[in-house]
């Protein structure tokens, strides 16, 4: 089994709520470094939408993590209409069947990601600790 390092969701380029399961071997994780992983992941994922008419980029491969998400859309309150909220994962990478992986992680992953735009739909999304009861929801959908 694939070690699970952290699991959270992105909305307009921000992490809104996370849980790290596991220190990424080598690497020192801030505040700083999730946001700007978060408003990279945003922009490639902008990026495949315009140029291709399709957001179906669902991972990427970085030395020994591969970085899984999952799109979908979401209205906050102060929108018209629906935008793209992003369940990510980060996982240990391994060199066999990693499409094969990904699917069974979105499989794992995307009822969470349903009942997170359930209870949110239509709230504040600038008010971020109202996430903070979902760490637990990401906590023990891993276990």
């Amino acid at each position: 089994m694939r070690e699970i390092y952290e699991l959270g969701i992105m909305f307009r380029g921000f992490v809104i709520v996370s849980h790290v399961f596991k220190e990424i071997p080598s690497q020192k994780e801030t505040k700083v470094k999730k946001d700007l992983r978060a408003a990279f992941i945003s922009a490639i994922n902008s990026f495949a939408g315009t140029a291709f008419e399709d957001n179906s980029l669902e991972y990427l491969d970085s030395g020994n993590v591969l970085f899984i998400f999952k799109n979908s859309e979401v209205k906050s309150q102060d929108s018209e209409k629906k935008e793209q909220i992003t369940m990510y994962g980060l996982v240990e990478k391994k060199k066999k069947d990693e499409e094969k992986y990904v699917k069974k992680f979105f499989i794992k992953i995307n009822p969470l990601l349903e009942n997170f735009i359930q209870a949110y739909e239509n709230k504040d999304f600038t008010e971020l600790t109202q996430f903070a009861p979902f760490e637990e929801e990401l906590k023990k959908h891993v276990k």
